[in-house]
């Protein structure tokens, strides 16, 4: 649902670049995936992190 509110939301206007890291994220194994968006793991790459920050906080009901 984390990832469906960011495509739903700031998805729909977000430029190639970061369409791409997207990608790149949903292209991890979910042990590695669970970790940045449920545990607050950060990512070691700065634009994972960044996409993984804003999608953990967007609103849960958005």
């Amino acid at each position: 649902m984390m990832l469906v509110r960011w495509l739903d939301g700031p998805g729909r206007a977000a430029s190639s670049a970061e369409t791409a890291h997207f990608d790149r994220l949903l292209d991890l194994p979910d042990p590695e995936l669970a970790g940045y968006l449920l545990r607050g793991e950060p990512p070691v790459d700065p634009h994972l992190a960044a996409l993984v920050a804003a999608i953990r906080r967007l609103p849960a009901d958005a």
